[in-house]
C-alpha cells in the first residue's frame, strides 16, 4: 500500500491520456448512409432484424462500417448486433472493406429433389460466373421442389434451371422478385370474403359455436406436429390481457412449397383465418413469421395487409409482418418467437410453453400458415366438410408437397390416410419414365424413409402403421425415390442439412450431426458408433431438430442395409 497514489488534481494531470476512445468508432459517411436510410423511423429492439434486411436490401451485403454505425443510432451494443447477425445465413457480412460495391447472390438450391436433378453440377458450373458484383452460393431448400432444381438470382428464381438459363438472368440482370397472379381482395371479397370474420366481429358468431366446429372438423396444425387446432385455441383463450397470434410461414423443411402455393395464389383465405384467430383469443396483434426465401409472398403480404388496412377490415398495425433470414431452426415455435424478437432463433426450454409464455412473455396461439388457410371454409362450410374428406376413419384432407421420381409433381390435396401409392397413381401421373420406385420419404427431411415395399400405409398424423416403421407425417413433403437413387447419398444429403442448420445451442445436436455426417462421409460404416450418436441426439437434444435428425440415417440402416457396407 505504500505505492498507492491518491487521485488528487496533480497525481491526475499526471497520467497518460487516452488519445483515442475505446471501441470501433463510427465513420461519418457511413453513419449519414444509415442515419439517412432509416430517417423518421422510431427504433424497436424486436425489429433488428428487419433493419438488417432493409441494409442489405440497400447495399447487397452487410458492411461492418455500417453495424457500427446502426450500432449507434440505434443504441445497442456492437456485440449483439454481430451476435443477432451472423446466426442468420442470408445475411453477408462483409469486413474491412474501405469501397463497396452493390453484391448481388445467386443460391443454388442443395436440398435433396434439387440435387437429384443436378444441383450440384450447377453449382460448379455457375461458379465460373463470380466476381466482385456476383457471389455464387449454396443454399438449403428454397421451397420450389417441384420444379427442381431451382436457382436464387438476387430476388428472382430461374425454376428448372440450367446453366444457360441462370446465365441469361445474370446478363440481362433479372435480378427483382417476379409477382404471380393471384386472387385479389375485390376478387376475394365477391366469393364471400370476409363474411365470415365480420360475423363474428358483431357477435352473431360465438366462440363456443367456432371451437365446436374446430373439434369436430378434427383439424389438426399443418405445420409438422400434429396438434388438434381447436384444443390449441381454447388453452389460449382462457388467459386474461395481452396475447398474441404468431404465424409460422417458416417453410424450411426440405420437400414442402405447400404453403408457398396457398399465399401465392389465395393469400387471403389465410389472411381472413388469421383475423378469426387473433379476434377468437382477442390478441393485441397477428405477427406473421415469413421465410426470406419467399420474396413473392412477402411483397403480396405487404401489399395485401395495406389494402385491408385501408379497408378498415383490420385495424392499423394489427398484422405485422417480419421476415426470416435463412434459419431452419425457426421453424420450431419458440426459436420463431425469439427471432420475431429480434434475437437469435434460439429454442427455448420448456416449460413454460408458449402458450402461456411465449411472444414478449405474453401467452401466445402459433399456427402454421395452412392451418388457418382452411379456417374459413370449416365455420362457412360445417365441420363435416373437412372431416369427411378422410379414408378409412382418418379426418380431414392434406397438402401434400410431392417431388422427386414422378411425372406431375406438385400440392396434391389428397384425403387423409391415402398411400403412397394411391398417390402416385392417381394425382401424380405414375413414376417417371425409365424408373422404378424404390423408395419415399412421408414427412420431409426428419420424417424418415420407407422402401417402395411399403407402398401401403396410410398416410396421417397418428397413424401406428406409419408410426410403427419409425416415420410421421411431418409437414407432408413426399420425395419419391427410383432405382437410379443411391440411398447412402440421400440420408448423407439430409444429415449435412441438419448438420448446417443446428443452432449450436445444445451438445448432442451440435457436436452429433458433425460427428454423424464425418461418420456417414466415409465408404464403410461403423454402425454402432453411428446407432449410438442418434440415441444420444433423439433423447438429450433440447428440440425437434436434433430429436429427428438422424431419422434417415435410421431408415437407411433399418430398411436399405443392402446399400451399405459395415466395419
Amino acid at each position: 500500500m505504500d505505492k498507492f497514489i491518491s487521485q488528487t488534481d496533480s497525481s491526475l494531470k499526471k497520467k497518460k491520456r487516452r488519445w483515442k476512445p475505446k471501441g470501433r468508432q463510427v465513420e461519418n459517411l457511413f453513419y449519414d448512409e444509415v442515419s439517412t436510410l432509416f430517417q423518421g423511423m422510431s427504433f424497436k429492439r424486436d425489429e433488428l432484424i428487419e433493419y438488417f434486411h432493409i441494409l442489405q436490401d440497400k447495399f447487397g451485403v452487410l458492411y461492418d462500417k455500417h453495424l457500427v454505425a446502426l450500432s449507434m443510432i440505434i443504441n445497442l451494443p456492437l456485440s449483439e448486433i454481430y451476435e443477432v447477425a451472423t446466426f442468420y445465413a442470408h445475411f453477408n457480412i462483409v469486413k474491412n472493406s474501405e469501397t463497396y460495391e452493390p453484391l448481388k447472390t445467386v443460391r443454388v438450391c442443395e436440398s435433396l429433389t434439387c440435387e437429384l436433378f443436378g444441383a450440384k453440377k450447377l453449382l460448379s458450373d455457375l461458379k465460373k460466373n463470380e466476381n466482385k458484383n456476383i457471389k455464387v452460393v449454396p443454399g438449403p431448400c428454397m421451397g420450389r421442389c417441384d420444379v427442381a432444381p431451382t436457382v436464387c438470382v438476387g430476388k428472382n428464381y430461374v425454376d428448372k434451371a440450367s446453366l444457360k438459363t441462370v446465365e441469361e438472368a445474370l446478363k440481362n440482370k433479372n435480378f427483382d422478385v417476379v409477382i404471380p397472379d393471384y386472387i385479389s381482395l375485390d376478387d376475394y371479397r365477391k366469393d364471400g370474403g370476409y363474411k365470415i370474420s365480420n360475423q363474428i366481429k358483431k357477435g352473431e358468431i360465438q366462440n363456443t359455436k367456432i371451437i365446436e366446429y374446430l373439434k369436430e372438423s378434427g383439424l389438426k396444425g399443418k405445420g409438422g406436429a400434429g396438434f388438434p387446432t381447436g384444443m390449441k385455441w381454447e388453452i389460449v383463450s382462457k388467459y386474461n390481457g395481452t396475447k398474441y397470434v404468431a404465424v409460422n410461414g417458416d417453410e424450411g423443411e426440405p420437400g414442402t412449397f405447400k404453403d408457398r402455393k396457398y399465399l401465392e395464389t389465395d393469400p387471403h383465405r389465410f389472411l381472413e383465418g388469421a383475423l378469426i384467430a387473433s379476434l377468437f383469443i382477442k390478441a393485441t396483434n397477428v405477427y406473421i413469421y415469413m421465410r426470406d426465401e419467399y420474396p413473392s409472398v412477402i411483397q403480396i403480404l405487404n401489399d395485401e395487409i395495406l389494402k385491408l388496412e385501408k379497408e378498415n377490415i383490420i385495424p392499423k398495425g394489427h398484422f405485422i409482418l417480419r421476415r426470416g433470414a435463412g434459419a431452419y431452426i425457426c421453424g420450431e415455435e419458440s426459436a420463431m418467437i425469439e427471432s420475431i424478437e429480434g434475437k437469435r432463433g434460439l429454442p427455448r426450454h420448456r416449460p413454460p410453453y408458449v402458450a402461456e409464455m411465449g411472444l414478449f412473455n405474453a401467452p401466445t396461439l402459433t399456427n402454421n400458415l395452412e392451418t388457418l388457410f382452411w379456417i374459413r371454409d370449416i365455420i362457412e362450410k360445417g365441420p363435416n366438410w373437412f372431416s369427411e374428406k378422410g379414408i378409412d376413419g382418418k379426418k380431414g384432407f392434406h397438402s401434400f408437397s410431392v417431388s422427386g421420381r414422378v411425372k406431375n409433381p406438385g400440392v396434391k390435396v389428397a384425403p387423409a390416410g391415402i398411400t403412397i401409392q394411391q398417390l402416385i397413381d392417381d394425382y401424380c401421373g405414375g413414376i417417371e419414365d425409365d424408373h422404378v420406385f424404390k423408395g419415399y420419404l412421408p414427412g420431409g427431411a426428419s420424417g424418415g424413409i420407407l422402401p417402395a415395399s411399403m407402398n401401403n400405409i396410410p398416410l396421417d398424423y397418428g397413424s401406428k402403421e406409419l408410426t410403427d416403421t419409425g416415420c410421421f407425417l411431418g409437414s407432408a413433403a413426399i420425395v419419391v425415390l427410383s432405382d437410379k437413387d443411391n440411398m447412402k447419398d440421400v440420408a448423407l444429403n439430409l444429415l449435412k442439412f441438419f448438420e448446417e442448420e443446428s443452432c449450436g445451442q445444445c451438445t448432442p445436436c451440435r457436436a452429433g450431426t458433425e460427428k454423424t455426417v464425418k461418420l456417414m462421409k466415409e465408404k464403410i460404416w461403423n454402425k454402432e458408433k453411428l446407432s449410438d450418436l442418434s440415441e444420444v441426439m433423439s433423447q438429450a437434444s433440447i428440440c425437434g431438430l436434433g430429436q429427428a435428425a438422424t431419422n434417415p440415417l435410421n431408415s437407411v440402416l433399418k430398411y436399405f442395409e443392402k446399400e451399405i457396407s459395415y466395419e
